[in-house]
């Protein structure tokens, strides 16, 4: 059997812990630059729709309510204490998301049993509520887990029954959309092949489901009969292309503002390029300015740099990336965002030997070895631990944070008082 372990309203969540005044109040947790409304507390889904930008919010309501920044230190260092304490009672855990983790649980002998005491230890030593769905295959999982969230009388923890009727029963209380890994697009094509519902899908036709759809979708559909088939690196095939951007905290024409932000976004992005074990050939570099400003001037250039042998260095790809800035930075702009997309990637193995620029053997070594080991560094001890250049906490490019609490776990100077 396989557990799906889910953190409910983990944001608001996370904030209650250190904030208990927030217990029973309606929560909103809003996107960078405190734009919209990204998550929300039971009590303020009535109130606020996911999604409404901060500002449309009636100032009535806006009055009841408690709106924070996003503290992704806080929530970070939160999921990891989760999954660390299951990790203490069902030693295979797969984390799916920061906030979601399949757990097997092959040999207990009453896997019900089992979850609502990991439940209740979840609570106590990380004051974080979950939900746990119980079945035999992580889509039925999810489908389990939903339950255990929505109904109360399961109190958090629901096992799907074995008996088919049972099951028809249940998956055809659940809409297509609500099936894990069949998105919009998918579901708009399986209706109108008049499959409606979970149990359509699960009765429909293997052969006719892979000829017009894929193998993947072919899996679900064993994974909804019962048969465990998806593994999650199924579902995480690496990233053709690597983007990262973000809006300013507000505008800017200065420079020195603008590299920072650039170095910043190249270097995550190499982060990110190494992680799915991956090389570079080249490096997009775009700047923005607010097209909802039509009173300013308006300048929204973009530059591709190839990198000279494909790579996963940092210093590399923030090279180039700089490189390109200054090919398309003008003075008298305001800018309102900046972003790098490294292009062209290739899986590390692959990696060309044959190449004519290519660095030699030793100095490509050494590469990897510094990149091992500041990867290592920060993962161990925090982002940005180790990191390539300046990075100013006041510079304009940084993210809009007005109503961010405490980072409670991971800066000294933020440590919570006991009274």
């Amino acid at each position: 059997m396989i557990g799906l372990i889910d953190c409910n309203n983990f944001y608001a969540s996370c904030e209650r812990v250190f904030n208990p005044k927030l217990e029973g109040k309606p929560i909103g947790i809003l996107s960078n630059n405190d734009g919209c409304v990204i998550a929300r507390s039971n009590e303020l889904k009535p109130l606020v729709p996911m999604g409404m930008p901060a500002y449309k919010i009636e100032p009535k309501i806006r009055k009841k309510i408690k709106l924070l920044s996003s503290n992704y230190e806080l929530y970070g260092d939160m999921s990891q204490r989760v999954f660390d304490t299951v990790r203490h009672y069902t030693a295979d855990i797969e984390p799916y998301s920061i906030d979601e983790a399949f757990i097997h649980l092959n040999g207990f002998n009453n896997v019900l049993t089992h979850c609502q005491n990991l439940k209740t230890i979840v609570k106590r030593d990380t004051g974080i509520p979950v939900s746990i769905g119980i079945a035999p295959t992580r889509t039925l999982a999810k489908l389990a887990n939903h339950i255990a969230k929505k109904q109360p009388i399961h109190q958090g923890v629901y096992c799907l029954p074995t008996n088919q009727e049972a099951i028809k029963t249940i998956l055809k209380q659940f809409s297509i959309e609500d099936i894990w890994g069949v998105g919009w697009r998918i579901a708009q094509r399986l209706k109108v092949l008049d499959i409606h519902t979970a149990w359509d899908l699960h009765q429909a036709n293997l052969k006719q489901i892979r000829q017009l759809f894929s193998v993947v979708l072919e899996r679900t559909v064993l994974e909804l009969r019962g048969i465990n088939c998806i593994e999650l690196d199924d579902l995480s095939t690496p990233k053709k292309n690597i983007m990262t951007s973000r809006s300013f905290g507000h505008l800017t024409s200065d420079l020195f503002d603008i590299q920072e932000a650039i170095r910043v976004h190249a270097s995550r992005g190499a982060e990110k390029l190494r992680k799915q074990k991956s090389v570079a050939s080249a490096v997009l570099i775009f700047l923005k300015t607010n097209r909802f400003r039509p009173e300013l001037p308006q300048y929204n250039p973009s530059i591709v740099v190839p990198l000279l042998s494909t790579t996963d260095d940092s210093r590399l790809i923030i090279h180039a990336a700089q490189k390109g800035l200054q090919s398309i930075y003008k003075k008298g702009f305001l800018f309102m965002k900046s972003g790098v997309m490294l292009l062209d990637l290739k899986a590390k193995d692959d990696y060309c030997q044959s190449d004519l620029f290519i660095p030699d053997i030793s100095e490509i070594q050494k590469s990897e070895q510094l990149m091992k080991t500041m990867d290592y560094i920060n993962q161990k001890m925090g982002k940005n631990t180790i990191h390539l250049g300046g990075i100013r906490q006041t510079a304009a490019w940084q993210i809009k944070r007005d109503m961010l609490s405490q980072r409670y776990t991971t800066r000294w100077e933020e440590l919570p008082f006991a009274k």
